[in-house]
């Protein structure tokens, strides 16, 4: 502005008020799907941390089932030894028979108890190492997803920059890949 009263515009002026004004719809264009791609991916970011974790907590839960179900086959092993023992005293001469006949039978019950508490703890790991895996399945597709979110993201920059509407048009198709493979990630497939 003048001091008389009169504004004049410069070159840069003029295209500031052009942009202001929706001038440049391919740059808007860009730009409004460049902020949701963006918006997606730290959906999708999340998603796949939070998924990561999770596989990552059966996987510790089913190593600790495993320890406790070695601990409950070292105790059966024990029990083993015991009714051994017993069963071998049986046949000493001068041994107290139906002592250690009622010791076989009891050491014989407590380890098929200690082995249905084994073989229970086996089977959790199992469900839990199944677990971890789905969960690091699901987490590698929202990866997968996030990653073809970025690479949306920078053609979408290279195409802003070069003006080349099939960059655009690519960028759109590698974000909806990714979105499909978001879709995949959340159905679990």
């Amino acid at each position: 502005m003048s001091a008389g009263g009169f504004h004049v515009h410069g070159p840069h002026d003029h295209e500031l008020e052009h942009a202001a004004h929706g001038g440049n719809d391919f740059s808007s264009k860009i730009a409004v799907m460049t902020a949701i791609m963006a918006t997606v991916g730290a959906l999708l970011g999340y998603q796949g941390g939070a998924t990561q974790n999770e596989a990552a907590m059966f996987k510790n839960s089913a190593a600790i089932a495993k320890t406790e179900a070695s601990n409950r086959w070292s105790h059966y092993q024990s029990k083993s030894n015991k009714q051994n023992l017993a069963e071998l005293a049986i046949t000493l001469p001068g041994a107290d028979v139906e002592k250690y006949k009622t010791e076989v039978e009891r050491y014989k019950k407590e380890k098929e108890e200690i082995k249905k508490e084994a073989e229970a703890l086996e089977h959790k790991v199992e469900q839990l190492e199944a677990s971890s895996e789905a969960s690091l399945h699901q987490h590698h597709r929202w990866a997968q997803a996030m990653t073809a979110v970025q690479i949306a993201i920078s053609l979408a920059a290279i195409a802003l920059l070069t003006k080349k509407k099939w960059l655009q048009y690519a960028s759109y198709g590698v974000a909806t890949a990714g979105v499909a493979v978001a879709v995949l990630a959340w159905q679990h497939i």
